[in-house]
């Protein structure tokens, strides 16, 4: 009881620390003032003969395909990270999804397995066939302690086709438009299998990276999330994706319900963004994930993708109403 009491003054205090310093500092960056009209198809309005996949900020979600997993307000509130299916989070406007898998091919979180994948990538095949310039980030990996499902690249290979981007570095740096027809980079890590070789349809884990760390605390998470991306090379001169995550994770000494721990730190996404271009780290965000997934969250990664190209609010405004 002594630790727990102990840990919820640490939070508390955190929490207070960092909405200190929002008040001092705000959370004004470039772009910051752009509400998107449509969210479903904002990468449409970007010039994506171009633009290439370093430039753009991509809106991601963390345990992305976990809106089913559990029983209702039984073991769901310990293992939810989302609330929207995968099809309504690419309506929202997110782009990179981080989707967990165990042997059976059953998206899993934890101890604790939901639907199909092939849920996810139907949903995705869904979206890209009403769409026609919005790309995908496709992460699928094996949970830990878990099995790596049989043949799962081919299994990816067969259903997602032609809209998969080979894995290729050079590709990074060509225009958008140039990557059609394919609009999906698909990571695929295993923990036993052997990773996609090079020039696969599929990428490797390797290709796209964090330095997540495992806390409750928002504060403590906020300046590891900084400290990590300043030693991350420019996002021009990457050979990979590189991921913050703005989340916190439930702890066995605190709370241990997903949204109340999560949420401590999933107000300060603009924060973060201002913190990154005061430091000099503008040209180093690229994917921006969180829990609970929000409009607002995704206009923040919009807002700095079409200010890197000087895209003014009246300039979104013209496009809306072409």
């Amino acid at each position: 009881m002594g630790a727990q009491i102990s840990r919820q003054i640490q939070v508390v205090l955190e929490e207070q620390e960092l909405q200190s310093l929002e008040e001092s500092r705000g959370t004004a960056f470039p772009g910051s003032n752009i509400k998107h009209p449509n969210h479903k198809e904002w990468m449409g309005t970007l010039d994506v003969g171009e633009i290439t996949a370093r430039e753009v900020v991509w809106p991601g979600t963390h345990n992305s395909a976990t809106d089913r997993i559990g029983i209702p307000f039984f073991t769901r509130p310990f293992f939810q990270c989302q609330k929207d299916s995968i099809y309504e989070q690419l309506e929202k406007g997110v782009r990179v999804f981080d989707i967990r898998v165990q042997q059976d091919r059953k998206v899993c979180h934890g101890v604790l397995s939901t639907y199909s994948v092939d849920i996810v990538i139907n949903d995705v095949k869904r979206f890209l066939a009403k769409t026609s310039l919005e790309f995908v980030i496709l992460e699928l990996r094996t949970e830990w302690k878990r099995f790596d499902p049989l043949r799962f690249d081919e299994y990816l290979i067969s259903q997602l086709g032609d809209y998969l981007i080979p894995q290729d570095e050079q590709l990074l740096d060509k225009p958008l438009r140039e990557l059609l027809p394919g609009r999906v980079f698909c990571v695929w890590k295993p923990r036993i299998a052997t990773p996609p070789a090079p020039g696969s349809p599929l990428w490797t884990g390797d290709q796209l990276l964090d330095n997540w760390i495992d806390t409750d605390l928002p504060l403590t998470k906020f300046i590891s999330n900084l400290e990590y991306l300043k030693k991350q090379a420019p996002n021009a001169t990457r050979p990979y994706f590189y991921r913050v995550e703005n989340t916190t994770t439930p702890q066995n000494t605190g709370i241990r319900c997903v949204y109340p721990v999560t949420n401590r730190i999933r107000g300060y996404a603009r924060l973060f963004l201002a913190e990154t271009f005061r430091l000099g780290l503008g040209d180093r965000i690229q994917i921006f994930s969180e829990d609970f997934v929000t409009e607002d969250f995704v206009d923040a990664c919009i807002g700095v993708t079409m200010a890197r190209f000087a895209l003014s609010k009246q300039d979104l405004l013209q496009l809306y109403h072409q």
